[in-house]
This record gives C-alpha cells, sequence and structure tokens, in this order.
C-alpha cells in the first residue's frame, strides 16, 4: 500500500475538516524582488554608482549599468537586454528598460531629458508595470521622480550620486527621511573606507593588533581635518586637500611625510613653530592639540590610488556632515567583522527620541512652555540644564549623547532668545555627556562628534565669527571612557554630586583611559542614563561576555546564564541608582520582557527599590539594510524616584506612538499589577493539560519519509499495523508528509519478523546502547518504540508547533486526522474537546504567549507549561463551550475549503483567505464577549485583562 493511499484513507468523524492538516504541497515562489537582486548596503551601491558617474556616458549601456549597481543580477539583467522582462514602451533612439515593481529608464535626446521624462510618466506600461521610479538622461543633465510621493531630482548627470539616497528603494532599502535628505554621511563613509582598506594593503603591520589603534587614530585626525577645513576652522577653504596636493609628490612617495608634518604643525602653539622647525606651508595650520594630534605624527604609505582617494574625499562638501548619522557609519569602517555591514547601523533620530524624550526632553520642554517669557523662571531652567549629566555606558559613536547636546541646546538657545540673550555662550559643558565605549576607535569618533556638534551648533546659533572665535584649541578634558562597561566603576565615570574622581591623563585621545578625568562642578545635578547595549542572547555570548555577566549576577542569581548580555547594563544601571536619584533608560530586545528572563532579572530590579518609569513596547529598530531589516526591540526606563503616573508607549498603525498614563507597568510592559508568571505543572484554569510530543530518540530509525516507506514494501496490513502518520511543528505548518514505526509492546515480536522493520528496530537498539547517557541507553530495552512515549494513538489530538512565525496573526494549531502521533517538536491535547483549540486559535492566546513565553530570535516559542497552564480562562459554561466548538469547526471548514493549501499558505498575513479570517473573526468575537461582554478595543486592552485575571486567579488558588 502506498504513503499517500494509507494518509488518503477513510477517516472517522470529521474526516472531511481536517484532511487539509497534512496535505502534501510544493510551493515555487515567482523570480520577485527578494532573489533577483544581490543583498548590498547603501555604502557599496553609493560607490558603485558613483563609479558609473565617473566613466564616459553611453547610452546603450546606461540604463543596464544603473540596476547593476543597485544589485541587480546578471542574469536580470540578461533578460532586461533580451527583451524577455523589459516591459518598456518607450520609443526613442536607444528604447527604454522597464523593470516590473521597480523604474522605467530611457536616455533622451540632447537637451530633451523633462520631455522623456514626462512620457515615460505617463506611459501605460509604467502603469502595468507599477513602476515606482522613472529617470530620464541624456549624459549632461538627469532627471527623476518617485511616483507614489511625487519627489523629482534633476541635476547634472555626474553630480547624480549626490542624490542616491533618492534611489535606495530601488535595492529594496527603506530609508528613513534624514537619510534620503542627507547621502553626504553614507557618501563619505564609503569614501573613507575605500581609503582605509587601500591604506591597508601597503601598511599590513598598521591593521595588526599592535598597530590597530594607531590606523584608528589616524583616520580621526582625518576626518577632524576634512571637516575643519570646509568649516572655516582652518583658515581658507580647502586647506588640508589643498596642501596635501600640492606639497606631495604626484608618485605619492611623500604624502605620508606632508600629513606627518601638517600633524605635527596641529599639535605645536604658533610660538613654538620656530623652535620645532614646523615648515612655513605646514605653518598655516592652526594649533588644535586637546589630545588629537598629541602623541606619534606617524602616517602610513600612501600608493598612488590611497593619495587619490584622500584627495577625492577632501573634495566632497564635509559642512553637511550630521555627527549623530556619520558616527554611526564610520564605526564599522575599523571593524573588520561590522565592515561586511558597512552604512548599516544608522540609527534613527525618531527612534532615539523615543528613548531621549519621555526620559528627560519632554520634561524640559514642559518647563519651557510653562515659563513663558518669565526671565526668573528661564534662567532657572538654564541653570538647571547646565547641571544634567547624560551619561551613556554603550555609547559606541556617540549618537544618543550627540541627539541629546543638539536637542538641549536648541532648548537653551529658545531660551537665550526670551531673554534677549542671543549670542550668549552656551552654558551646557561637553563634559556633561559622558560615555563608555569598547572599541577606541568608536570611542574616538564619539569624541570628535561631540566636539562637531558644539560647532554647528555655536554656528547655528551665535553665528560663525562666535563660534570660530572659541573652537580652539581644543579641551583636552575627557569625557569618552574606552573599556568594558560591565566591568568599570560607573560611579568614577560619571560621579553623583560631591564624589572625587581621580585625574587619570592629560591626553584625550591617546592614552588607554580606564576611569573618567574630571569631576562634575555642579552641585544638585541630574543624571540621566541611556543608550542602546549589545543585546546578545545566551547563546551566542563569548567567554568574556559570560564572564561579565558572572561578575554582576553570580551572587544574585543562580539562573544568571539564560540572560541576555543586555541585562548585565540593566543591573549596574540599578546598582549606580542606589547611590544618586537617577532614571536610565535603554532600548533592548524584547526577550528581557518575555518568558524565563523576567522572573529571573526583574525581581532583582524591582528588590533594589527601583520600578519601571516608562517603556515603549515592540518596535522595528530599523537601520540601511536591505528589505527593512531590523530588530524588534524595546525601551525600558527604571528609576528609584518613579512619578505617581507612568507613560506606555505603543507602537500606532500610522508609525507613530500611543501614549497611556499608567499606575504601574509591570515587567512584561504590560499596565497591570508586578507579577512573574512562572511555570506551572497543572493548568490554572478549567482546560484541558497540554503535554509535548513524543520524543523518538532513535536516530532516525523509527521515522520515515514518503520514499523511505515505500521502500520498505510493507504489506496493506502490515502498513495499518505499524505506520502511523506523524506531526511535528514543520509537518504540521507546511503539510509535509511524513511517518513513523509505532509498533506497541503486543506487537513487537509480529513486527520484527519483517527484516526490513527488524533493521530499523536494531538501529535503534545500537544507537541508545551507544549514548553517554543512562536513560537513553536503558531505552535499549525496547528500541521499537519511542523512547519518551506520551499517547497510545488512538485518541484525537490537538496539535500546537512549539515554533511559529512572528509574521501570522493567529497560532497554528489544528485537529490531526485519527490515529496520528505527535513528535516533541510539537504540543498535544489528547481526547481534548474542541473548544480547547478556540482558545489556543485566538488573539488573546497569541498576545499571551508572545508576551509569557518569550521568542526563539524572532519566532513565537510555545510553551506547555509557562503558556497554556498559566492561561487565564474565566468560567466557561456549557453554552459557552458549544458556541466556541462552533468557532472552532468553522475555522478547520474555512481551512478546507482551501485545500491543498497549508497552514503556511493560509496564514500568510498577505494572503489569508476572506473567509477564514472571518472564522478568526468570530471566534475572538464569542471568546472576547465570555471575558469583558464585548470585543476588545486593542492587544494593549487584552494584555491588561489577562494579568489582571491572572493575579486574581494566582491570589484565590494559593488562599
Amino acid at each position: 500500500m502506498s504513503a499517500q493511499s494509507y494518509i488518503a484513507s477513510p477517516f472517522q468523524k470529521c474526516s472531511a475538516i481536517y484532511s487539509n492538516c497534512f496535505a502534501v504541497r510544493s510551493k515555487h515562489s515567482p523570480d520577485g524582488e527578494t532573489n533577483r537582486r544581490h543583498t548590498m548596503n547603501a555604502v557599496e551601491i553609493e560607490s558603485a554608482i558613483s563609479d558609473l558617474a565617473q566613466q564616459p556616458f553611453d547610452p546603450a549601456e546606461f540604463p543596464y549599468a544603473f540596476l547593476e549597481a543597485f544589485g541587480n543580477k546578471a542574469t536580470t539583467i540578461k533578460r532586461l537586454r533580451s527583451g524577455t522582462s523589459n516591459k518598456s514602451d518607450f520609443s526613442g533612439s536607444w528604447g527604454g528598460v522597464l523593470q516590473t515593481n521597480n523604474i522605467h529608464i530611457a536616455v533622451a535626446e540632447a537637451g530633451a531629458v523633462t520631455e522623456t521624462l514626462a512620457a515615460l510618466k505617463a506611459s501605460p506600461a509604467t502603469t502595468r508595470a507599477k513602476a515606482k521610479f522613472v529617470l530620464a538622461t541624456d549624459g549632461e543633465m538627469l532627471e527623476a521622480e518617485e511616483l507614489e510621493s511625487g519627489e523629482t531630482v534633476a541635476c547634472k548627470y555626474e553630480e547624480f550620486p549626490d542624490h542616491f539616497g533618492f534611489f535606495l528603494p530601488l535595492a529594496g532599502i527603506t530609508t528613513v527621511k534624514q537619510v534620503r535628505e542627507s547621502s553626504f554621511d553614507i557618501r563619505a563613509t564609503s569614501r573613507l573606507n575605500r581609503l582605509y582598506v587601500e591604506l591597508l594593503k601597503d601598511n599590513p603591520s598598521w591593521g595588526t593588533e599592535e598597530q590597530r589603534h594607531e590606523m584608528n587614530h589616524f583616520m580621526a585626525r582625518l576626518i577632524f581635518c576634512f571637516f575643519a577645513e570646509d568649516t572655516d576652522i582652518f583658515a581658507g577653504s580647502g586647506l588640508f586637500t589643498d596642501t596635501v596636493s600640492e606639497m606631495s609628490a604626484r608618485d605619492s612617495a611623500n604624502t605620508h611625510e606632508v600629513i606627518s608634518e601638517i600633524f605635527r604643525a596641529m599639535n605645536t602653539r604658533k610660538e613654538e613653530h620656530a623652535a620645532a622647525n614646523i615648515p612655513r606651508w605646514a605653518g598655516k595650520f592652526p594649533y588644535v592639540n586637546g589630545g588629537l594630534f598629541s602623541g606619534s605624527v606617524e602616517a602610513p604609505h600612501f600608493s598612488k590610488i590611497a593619495r587619490s582617494y584622500l584627495l577625492h574625499i577632501g573634495s566632497l562638501d564635509w559642512t553637511q556632515i550630521n555627527p549623530d548619522i556619520f558616527g554611526s557609519m564610520i564605526q564599522a569602517v575599523a571593524d573588520d567583522e561590522e565592515r561586511g555591514a558597512l552604512g548599516m547601523h544608522y540609527t534613527s533620530v525618531p527612534n532615539i527620541l523615543k528613548v531621549l524624550n519621555p526620559l528627560f526632553l519632554d520634561e524640559l520642554r514642559e518647563k519651557l512652555e510653562e515659563a513663558g517669557d518669565n526671565a526668573r523662571k528661564l534662567l532657572n531652567l538654564r541653570n538647571r540644564m547646565a547641571k544634567i549629566r547624560v551619561f551613556d555606558p554603550a555609547c559606541g559613536s556617540g549618537n544618543f549623547l550627540v541627539i541629546a547636546y543638539k536637542q538641549m541646546r536648541e532648548i537653551e538657545a529658545e531660551i537665550n532668545q526670551r531673554r534677549k540673550e542671543p549670542n550668549r555662550p552656551t552654558d551646557i559643558p561637553l563634559t556633561n555627556f559622558r560615555g563608555i565605549e569598547l572599541r577606541d576607535f568608536s570611542a574616538e569618533v564619539a569624541r570628535l562628534a561631540l566636539i562637531i556638534a558644539e560647532y554647528q551648533c555655536d554656528l547655528h546659533y551665535r553665528g560663525k565669527k562666535l563660534a570660530l572665535a572659541e573652537f580652539l584649541p581644543l579641551s583636552s578634558d575627557n569625557w569618552i571612557t574606552c573599556g568594558n562597561a560591565l566591568r568599570l566603576d560607573w560611579l568614577s565615570i560619571c560621579p553623583p554630586t560631591g564624589t572625587g574622581v581621580k585625574l587619570h591623563a592629560d591626553d584625550l585621545f591617546e592614552s588607554p583611559l580606564d576611569q573618567a578625568q574630571i569631576d562634575f562642578e555642579n552641585e544638585g545635578g541630574e543624571t540621566y542614563i541611556c543608550g542602546n547595549p549589545p543585546y546578545l542572547g545566551s547563546t551566542w555570548q563569548s567567554k568574556e561576555q559570560k564572564e561579565d555577566l558572572r561578575r554582576i549576577f553570580d551572587k544574585r542569581t543562580k539562573s544568571w546564564k539564560s540572560l541576555d548580555y543586555v541585562a548585565g547594563w540593566f543591573m549596574k544601571a540599578a546598582d549606580y541608582g542606589l547611590k544618586t536619584p537617577t532614571v536610565s533608560a535603554f532600548v533592548s530586545t524584547n526577550s528581557i520582557c518575555q518568558g524565563q528572563q523576567v522572573p529571573i532579572l526583574w525581581p532583582l530590579i524591582f528588590d533594589s527599590g527601583h520600578k519601571i518609569a516608562f517603556a515603549h513596547t515592540s518596535f522595528k529598530w530599523a537601520n540601511l539594510a536591505s528589505h527593512n531589516a531590523g530588530v524588534t526591540v524595546v525601551v525600558v526606563a527604571i528609576s528609584n524616584c518613579v512619578r505617581a503616573s507612568r507613560k506606555l508607549f505603543t507602537l500606532a498603525e500610522d508609525g507613530g506612538s500611543v501614549v497611556k498614563d499608567a499606575n504601574n507597568i509591570n515587567a512584561y510592559l504590560v499596565a497591570a499589577p508586578t507579577v512573574s508568571i512562572e511555570k506551572r505543572s497543572k493548568p490554572l484554569s478549567s482546560i484541558k493539560p497540554m503535554d509535548r510530543g513524543n520524543g523518538p530518540t532513535d536516530g532516525g530509525n523509527l521515522l520515515l519519509t514518503s520514499e523511505e516507506l515505500t521502500t520498505l514494501n510493507l504489506s496493506e496490513v502490515e502498513t495499518k499495523k505499524f505506520i502511523r502518520p506523524l506531526f511535528g511543528s514543520v509537518e504540521f505548518i507546511r503539510g509535509i508528509n511524513r511517518f513513523c514505526l509505532w509498533i506497541s509492546d503486543e506487537q513487537a515480536k509480529e513486527a520484527i519478523s519483517n527484516p526490513a522493520i527488524l533493521r530499523r528496530i536494531e538501529a535503534v537498539r545500537e544507537m541508545r546502547l551507544a549514548s553517554s547517557k543512562e536513560a537513553t541507553r536503558l531505552g535499549a530495552k525496547y528500541p521499537h518504540r519511542f523512547d519518551e512515549k506520551r499517547q497510545e494513538g488512538g485518541e484525537t489530538v490537538i496539535a500546537v508547533p512549539r515554533v511559529s512565525s512572528e509574521n501570522r496573526q493567529y497560532l497554528p494549531c489544528g485537529f490531526l486526522p485519527p490515529e496520528s502521533i505527535v513528535s516533541d517538536s510539537a504540543f498535544a491535547l489528547y481526547d481534548a474537546p474542541l473548544w480547547n483549540m478556540a482558545l489556543i486559535a485566538s488573539r488573546l492566546h497569541l498576545i499571551w504567549i508572545a508576551t509569557v513565553c518569550g521568542k526563539l530570535k524572532t519566532d513565537f516559542r510555545y510553551s506547555n507549561t509557562l503558556g497554556w497552564n498559566t492561561f487565564p480562562v474565566p468560567t466557561i459554561t456549557e453554552k459557552n463551550k458549544a458556541d466556541l466548538t462552533g468557532c472552532a469547526e468553522n475555522i478547520l471548514l474555512a481551512r478546507e475549503a482551501h485545500f491543498p493549501a497549508t497552514i503556511a499558505d493560509l496564514y500568510d498575513p498577505e494572503k489569508m483567505p476572506d473567509n477564514l479570517r472571518e472564522a478568526h473573526e468570530r471566534n475572538d468575537e464569542v471568546l472576547e464577549r465570555i471575558y469583558i461582554g464585548r470585543r476588545f478595543k486593542n492587544d494593549t486592552e487584552r494584555l491588561e485583562k489577562l494579568f489582571e485575571l491572572y493575579t486574581k486567579m494566582t491570589a484565590k488558588a494559593s488562599a
């Protein structure tokens, strides 16, 4: 009897309803967006289109070269060339190239670019192919339009790379507004990366561990020079680039010497130039110091290519630099592991403000509003701001600190305007913006970013003359510490008022600092801790990172090894708060507020007297990676001086935030009592117990694919006796056929009379005997059956996969055909009433599981003891059970109507059939009316009710 005929045999009651659970399907997606491009990051794209713009214009080749620059594969270009996939109807001299769902390109006759763009826009083919962009060029001018927004670009052909951010959606990159408006930072990163790689080719020793710091320091100096020469910090525009160009030989033989002399001049006071033998041509450079040019001024040797790169970087307009964006990008240049993701680590300003606004900026703005034009209140606010300390103990390239500084300067400037003191020097010192960063280059970039931000703010609010007059020389005060934040004493780096700090060094950039250098002179100042520490789940932590957590948690809890790395920052912040009132807000993966980590971490924080001051529930922390890559995060703030009302932010449908005032925010980021959901051996509610599936421990010998079942050549009688359909998570969700040998003790003798079955059973015996585990070796006594056997095989079974995609709006679950066996990659309710499935299939249950069970990467990770046994269900009447049973049957019938579609097909959020969606909506309505007499407004309300009910039920159970 064939495998397929076995599956299709008649079932008991409801067979038609359940048949689609095990249908065979083979799905082949069409050649679409995800597989027609190489994955390219923004910096690589900028580099490719810049190269294209510098080459002689070839009208016939331009459209294909342009598409190739955005990552289109050679096979895609080939199909477009041949006309197979080119849908263009443009009839110009060179025709047009139209890529479906992407762009319509045409090369225009000389001087006819505008008319050609209009023709492309009006083309019926453009509409049919759903093109997002149209582009026309004649090699002299280039014009393009994004059709949905109406946004346009018009520029000289050679300048179109300046607008590359406009075209990034062509590569599947969903950019944030700030980057599209300023593509300079990516261009600068791209050029600096080329230079960095080229210098390491010619100076391999500079890439070694011993000299890596020197190389990074050299790059930091270059960045400063490029910025300074374009902003008049150096007298005259282009001083650094022009001097290198004029004084160094074209063959680059002495380029390193010229740069070294320039650096030496910037480390020497003007009055000391003669004694130091500073060349006259280098004497034009001002004294900078601040540690940036102290120490060795040696430069790496330059090839002709490297010299060319350097001069090209200098030709960029560095007045456009955004220190909050640029720092995040450039830090990857000096990191071998991150260079492959160059330009992807940009953190958007709106995301950073999700942390900083509720942390302290919103309150400052409220106080500004309250002050109005009252000079005394404005002065008090300005004095208060001068004493505010912002501390990021995982500062990277300083983007949180830079944004905080710029926002505070904006508020201060408004105060000065209202007090009629517009040109007043700032009272906000850079040294109040403190950070810790593990990587030395990132630490240097953070200092540079803050220096640049200070200059730009002075320029904007006080004018160029005053900004320049006070900029140089740089201060040698240290406010960014290079070191391991989890092993350093935060109190010594950002001390509370009145705490003395050891003076460690007088060199800001060169010395490896493990302590802050200066104390705060701000009695009564506030301290706010913020940042985006490394997340790293327990599986991916290095030995050193495990040791970091051990030092913090070993004496507090035995379960610390399960914690994410970011938990160390939360605990250190709580310890810091014991010494001085403070509020700390970190971005974190949402896993620390889900599942097993909650009862490990949060009682420790709450026991220290801290509460959650505000929080933002899960949202995507987007970056510049293609296809909208990003990690799902939360923002959590803790404080030992929390206000009565706390802010809970959730993501709105339009991408904004909805805020709710809450009396309490628990560790699951729900406006509900503080409670830790812990595993239960039995259900809290009157529902059927859920168990794991059966564990074979068989070396694969009891499990069979359809092909393996066929090769056994069993008779129809043997197949019926010894073979059962097997379902784990994958088989159930994707409709994959799999089987198992299911042999009772009474059948064992008969089964092994078949040589094919005997061979498999003997292989199981040998595998178990060879195991290092005693329990597995004991299983060798009964090799004909599963080692962990939890069902007899004749029960009705409701299956629940252990892991499923976060993209689904409902958890996959279903009724299996008779005599099905569940593997241990799924959970099961054996002989359970069907209304139990209605609970599992509800939005309420999915929200509970997502909150209390945690996730595997981004997928839902189901747990019977933590998710099902804790699920709070109110009293269910017989009428309720009948209604829910009908709902479950309707869901199954709706699935069956689309046979042979699999669960994966049916629950694709973009393709879910209307009748199935309606069946789930009906199920949700019936269930939610049992809970509160109406539908819930949103998931937030669902969670609040579930936690309220859980608290009452557990209290009652305890009593």
